[in-house]
């Protein structure tokens, strides 16, 4: 007989869902069609291993596709963060601009009289003063003419509001006497600074929005090998202090400084 019978209970118990067509069609289908049957299922079975092999594969590439989605992102985060920077940065510079011109302004005529300069250096704005104009040769007291223009630049310097200043006395190279008033520059430059500072605020200028300072012989704006570049190194100079509130970064500064500041308090509360 060219069929024969393929029970459930045989070697072929495996295949449960063909037994169930066996014993539908009576219990017994011919080997040509058990055949079929069992090449469909293998068929299915490689099927279903392609359909996961691809889903493992999509699922791989859909990975990578949101890792660069990820880092786009970052991308993107860190532009508008730069263009943030970019834009504080330009509006700092235009109100730099608008001091400079204000300050320009201002002066005008005291620059035009040669009475001093306005000058843009190491990023600080400042007006600088001729000391010979200011005082007498080796002295730190203020000569009439002097003490005269210090309270011109006193009165246009009060209407610069909220700003604070730095008087700087500056010399030439030329030694002092060691035996004499000043031992050194450094001294002289240092009187002459407080000189200023002190007509200035007996003209009204707030004592809280002036400082003083001496640099000597040590900040020389013109060569010392002549008698007019020592002329132009001998001076005071008056800075406007810069204010780094606007500056990019600060909030982050100013927040990491008041921790520092709080660790450090709450260490010496604990000794």
């Amino acid at each position: 007989m060219a069929s024969r019978c393929i029970m459930s209970n045989r070697k072929y118990t495996g295949f449960a869902f063909l037994a169930g067509v066996v014993l539908i069609f009576g219990g017994c289908v011919s080997a040509g069609k058990y055949k079929l049957l069992e090449d469909d299922s293998n068929d299915t079975k490689a099927k279903l291993a392609a359909a996961e092999s691809r889903i493992s594969e999509l699922e791989g590439k859909l990975g990578i596709e949101s890792s660069e989605r990820n880092k786009l992102e970052g991308s993107v985060s860190d532009m508008k963060t730069a263009l943030e920077e970019l834009q504080k940065r330009k509006l700092e510079t235009e109100k730099r601009l608008s001091e400079f011109r204000e300050l320009t302004e201002k002066f005008k005529s005291l620059v035009d009289a040669g009475k001093l300069k306005i000058k843009v250096v190491n990023g600080k704005m400042m007006l600088a003063l001729s000391t010979d104009i200011l005082f007498p040769s080796g002295s730190a007291k203020l000569s009439p003419a002097g003490r005269l223009a210090i309270q011109e630049v006193t009165g246009l310097l009060k209407s610069l509001k909220n700003r604070q200043f730095q008087i700087e006395g500056h010399t030439d190279n030329v030694p002092t006497k060691a035996s004499g008033q000043y031992p050194s520059n450094w001294e002289l430059a240092s009187a002459r600074a407080m000189s200023v500072l002190s007509t200035m605020e007996s003209s009204g200028f707030p004592p809280d929005h002036i400082s003083i300072a001496s640099y000597g012989q040590h900040q020389p704006t013109s060569s010392n090998e002549s008698e007019e570049g020592k002329a132009q190194n001998r001076r005071i100079s008056i800075v406007i202090v810069p204010d780094l509130s606007g500056l990019p970064g600060f909030d982050e500064l100013n927040r990491i400084a008041k921790t520092k500041a709080g660790e450090k308090s709450e260490t010496k509360e604990k000794e």
